[in-house]
């Protein structure tokens, strides 16, 4: 019905838009009668719809006396999805009931390796699903003995199938850190085998179905040749994988007991409850846990709906209601999760049920979650409340009720990312069986798959790399939604997507054809596809143009070209889509947008917005289209403002009035003259409700635009000057009441920062935490002084604060030094010969990261170890240091007493490094007692270690790399101190053929 209805509308959208477009040509002579023509296709259309209608309407009968037949009943009113409360998501790890477990796994996996033969050390975790397989490894795998323990951690999800191929590209690729360009097997292996030689590594194959002992074998000859002491840990439901695989250590997880059950049942049924609601629930709580059979699952999804429940008739009525009899779940699904699944409104049934159009263990993005629901019509408005907020409303609903896991969080901790967990995918399949199929390509398989789903309404291809798209998905022509990424790559010859394509899947509406890395263009009946919503053309790092058809697709509403390096234009008629709710620009180099831009009133999202001079130009965009695009939310990149000088037309954007835009970058100001270009931007004023501001490129403006103020950005969090070269001195911006980041980088004329910076309000800075001075080349004085500054506040709550590159800076104020909340310091490239005497214990208590760099003529370092809760010191490319001794430890009576990571940088001189015993009092004091990692990179003069440090018991990391004499001093072989060293779990030993990986480790780390 929605399709037939979409041809419909689409029609008269066409007519209705063909009559507005001013290219189309008018007739010379008019007529007050319409055209035979014109009115030929009227009936042929109205002819079309109307045979539709009727067979639409014959199968409606037909349901209708089915369901008088049957006695059927229609349900309640439909209820929105409801919440007790707003904080829903509850972390429930600490309440897994499996202490005793992960004690076990971590001693197999940290156990002695001098008695260990050549073969692998298999542990294998066996149990049902939802018992817990997957955290506990997870536990393990995250438990800081463990990181230390292993050279290298390597985590693959199996599943099913066991394509050798797939799983040995993965743990290839998470040794490399990056994506793996082999495209044979042997290759593979081949550089695995290298990587992992001599080095103890951890592999854990999380889900495992397969009993092929020959799939096995051809991932298991790759793993053979790493140090003593490496360990595989596997999780499976079937113990005859476990045997196959040749198990060193099985594990069977059994159920939760009764009380533990409980314990997780009721930590997030009950949370947040008053004592007596918790009495009065408590018995009729305990026997709906014990229905969870011991599995936490089943306790975890149950207690997330039980917390929306607040009578104690909801909790009866759950522990009575008939589903706990039943014995039709195909898939061995717990009841607890089709508890939880039928008290879903039908709305969010319908969303959660297409979720099983993913692959299992696949990160699912919100947003783009969001936009397919979206495009299949499933979040309809209610009201003024958009469908984006609906969408969101269901996810959060989903989220409370534990249907969706392993979340990841933006920076203000909204959730951006998720998975699902195999037993709650295999609900979601069990629902949709005859709608939503994922189907693995190969030559074999590709007829027999396409005869087999013929109905199927959402399909997900995967297939081998050289694969390609199969001829047979045209026979898929109900298709709504198809993922068919990554399938256009290695074969070269294939760099178009199949040109019949979308001749028969007309009914699409959601279509991912992103990361198809030799797609250079897109067939032209595209524009065929007329209920298509959602267009996904992301990554595809080939792809030069889009074709002109693609603005026949009126109802499209979200068109995603990011990451499309090649694509510097988009079609001329996009003026055509009046329904594109999302433009996703990012990272392409789109330079220019076409003209009519404006007329996208409906546009949420626009992620940039190229500027193009050349007045001469009647076919490109100008920024005055802006005017109306007053629903754009999120972030808006504009740059190329040095393109035009004309402050009215700037005006014209009104960003003033973009209330929802939130985040604004205006970039590139070019050879603008200074009164242009501070006309330009003082017309580009954001709206009151802007939270972050990057202003970059302002070349030649002097002085920044007077809405930098409080007053007008009231609600800022973050900003960014970059590169504003003519400017000499800053504004008020310690005035801005919710200024959290502020970075400055590459104002080269700014000499001096004093008062005026910080403003004139009792507390400067209010809620600033963290500040950063980059690429200052003349910055010479930074002062907080004076009367009235005594008087205030001055950043009470500066959490860190960098300062890199001011090679001319002389000082710090004391007074920033001072503030009990500075936990990180960062000083890189600082002219002085020697530290400042703020360096101590007595300016810096609170201190609990410090980073120095480049201070290339400094020759000694100050008393470090007085700074009483440092746990990070890192130093680093110090030219003219060449001796380290008791200086550095400083007289406390415990030196570094919290230090936990150490690292020397890049330190070319630095010969000896010496922490005497031989003095009484010295001897009697704590050096480092509770130091974890300590790193050399690049020392290559640096003759030993201190024998005091390498006795310290929670030393548990050494790394020693680009330093020759180390290395060749504690070889595990033949070096002369190695015995001092051998009882270090993790001792990594290297070249600088090592350089790049263990820079990038190492700084993650830091």
């Amino acid at each position: 019905m929605d399709d037939v209805v979409d041809g419909w509308n689409t029609a008269l959208l066409k007519l209705q838009i063909g009559a507005e477009n001013p290219c189309i040509p008018k007739p010379k002579i008019s007529s007050c009668l319409p055209s035979p023509c014109v009115c030929f296709k009227q009936v042929l259309l109205r002819c079309d719809i109307g045979i539709k209608i009727k067979h639409i309407r014959k199968q409606l009968d037909a349901i209708a006396n089915e369901r008088n037949q049957f006695n059927f009943v229609s349900s309640s009113t439909i209820q929105q999805p409801h919440r007790r409360m707003t904080s829903s998501v509850i972390d429930v790890s600490q309440f897994c009931g499996r202490d005793a477990d992960i004690d076990v796994i971590i001693d197999k996996l940290l156990g002695g390796s001098s008695q260990e033969s050549s073969s692998l050390y298999i542990i294998s975790i066996v149990g049902m699903g939802g018992i817990g397989k997957t955290t506990l490894a997870q536990l393990a795998y995250n438990d800081d003995r463990v990181k230390a323990y292993f050279h290298e951690r390597i985590w693959v999800c199996v599943s099913d199938p066991f394509d050798p191929m797939r799983i040995s590209r993965a743990i290839l690729e998470a040794l490399r850190k990056e994506s793996s360009g082999f495209h044979e097997l042997e290759d593979v292996q081949q550089k695995i085998c290298t990587l992992i030689a001599d080095k103890k590594f951890l592999l854990v194959l999380d889900d495992v179905w397969t009993e092929n002992y020959e799939l096995w074998e051809q991932v298991e000859s790759s793993l053979k040749g790493g140090a003593p002491g490496s360990r595989i840990l596997v999780t499976t439901r079937n113990e005859n994988v476990s045997t196959m695989m040749g198990t060193t250590y099985k594990h069977p997880l059994g159920k939760l007991s009764k009380e533990q059950c409980w314990s997780l049942f009721s930590n997030i049924a009950l949370y947040g409850r008053s004592r007596e609601k918790v009495e009065e629930l408590e018995n009729i709580g305990r026997k709906i846990a014990d229905k969870c059979r011991g599995l936490p699952l089943a306790a975890k999804v149950l207690g997330s709906l039980m917390r929306l429940k607040d009578n104690k008739e909801d909790w009866e009525s759950i522990f009575n209601n008939e589903i706990w009899q039943l014995d039709v779940i195909e898939k061995h699904l717990s009841t607890p999760l089709l508890l939880s699944y039928y008290d879903l409104s039908p709305a969010v049934k319908r969303c959660f049920s297409y979720c099983a159009v993913f692959p299992k263990d696949q990160i699912i993005s919100k947003d783009r979650l969001i936009k397919l629901w979206m495009a299949n019509s499933y979040l309809n408005s209610r009201g003024s409340i958009e469908m984006e907020k609906t969408g969101g409303d269901y996810f959060e609903d989903l989220v409370s009720r534990s249907l969706f896991q392993d979340f990841d969080r933006d920076n203000e901790g909204n959730i951006i990312s998720c998975k699902m967990h195999d037993i709650v995918h295999d609900l979601a399949q069990y629902l949709t069986k005859n709608e939503c199929f994922i189907l693995e390509i190969d030559d074999e398989k590709e007829v027999r798959m396409a005869s087999s789903f013929q109905k199927a309404r959402h399909a997900t291809l995967i297939s081998t790399p050289w694969a390609g798209f199969p001829s047979t998905i045209h026979n898929l022509k109900y298709l709504h939604t198809l993922f068919a990424a990554r399938m256009v790559n290695l074969d070269s010859t294939a760099q178009r997507s199949p040109p019949n394509l979308f001749k028969h899947l007309v009914c699409l509406r959601a279509l991912d054809l992103s990361v198809n890395n030799f797609l250079e263009e897109l067939p032209m009946n595209l524009g065929k596809l007329i209920h298509l919503r959602y267009l996904n053309l992301s990554n595809n790092w080939s792809l030069r143009e889009l074709p002109e058809t693609i603005c026949d697709l009126y109802y499209l509403q979200t068109l995603d070209v990011f990451g499309c390096h090649l694509l510097q234009k988009l079609p001329q008629g996009m003026r055509k889509l009046i329904n594109l709710r999302h433009l996703e620009l990012y990272g392409s180099e789109v330079s220019e947008l076409p003209k009519g831009i404006g007329r996208l009133t409906s546009l949420r999202t626009l992620t940039r917005f190229p500027i193009i001079g050349d007045h001469f130009r009647r076919d490109v965009c100008k920024i005055g289209e802006l005017k109306n695009l007053n629903s754009l939310r999120g972030g808006l990149v504009i740059n190329g403002i040095g393109d035009f000088e004309d402050a009215e037309e700037a005006g014209k954007a009104e960003l003033k009035n973009k209330k929802h835009l939130h985040h604004l970058e205006l970039s590139s100001f070019g050879g603008l003259a200074s009164a242009a270009s501070k006309g330009v931007v003082e017309a580009l004023q954001p709206h009151q409700n802007l939270k972050s501001l990057k202003i970059s490129y302002y070349f030649a403006a002097t002085e920044f635009p007077s809405w930098i103020a409080a007053s007008s950005l009231p609600q800022l969090k973050k900003l960014e000057i970059v590169s504003c070269t003519q400017v000499t001195c800053l504004p008020p911006l310690g005035e801005l009441p919710l200024l959290e980041i502020l970075i400055i980088e590459g104002m080269d004329r700014l000499k001096y920062v004093g008062g005026e910076f910080l403003g004139s309000l009792p507390t400067a800075f209010p809620v600033l935490k963290h500040l950063s001075f980059k690429q200052m080349f003349e910055w010479e004085k930074w002062e907080v002084k004076g009367e009235e500054e005594e008087r205030r506040s001055v950043m009470p709550y500066l959490h860190s604060l960098t300062t890199y590159n001011c090679r001319k800076l002389e000082s710090l104020p004391e007074r920033l030094l001072q503030i009990t909340t500075l936990q990180k310091l960062s000083i890189h490239l600082s002219p002085a010969t020697e530290f400042p005497g703020w360096i101590a214990a007595s300016s810096l208590a609170q201190l609990k990261k410090l980073e120095i760099v480049r201070c290339a003529q400094v020759t000694c370092l100050p008393p470090l170890g007085e700074l009483p809760l440092l746990e990070s010191l890192r130093i680093e490319d110090m030219d003219r240091l060449k001796y380290v001794g008791g200086e550095f430890l400083g007289s406390s009576t415990t030196a570094f007493p919290r230090l936990k990571l150490l690292r020397f940088n890049d330190m070319e001189e630095w010969e000896k490094w010496e922490v005497k015993e031989e003095d009484d009092e010295e001897e009697g004091r704590s050096v480092m007692p509770h130091l974890h990692s300590l790193t050399t990179y690049k020392c290559p003069k640096l003759e030993s270690l201190p024998e005091r440090l390498l006795q310290i018991t929670s030393l548990q990391e050494l790394n020693i790399i680009g330093s020759p004499t180390l290395q060749d001093r504690y070889h595990e072989e033949t070096g002369e101190d190695w015995s001092k060293i051998s009882h270090i779990q993790r001792v990594l030993a290297g070249n600088e053929e090592f350089d790049c990986e263990f820079r990038r480790f190492s700084d993650e780390s830091m």
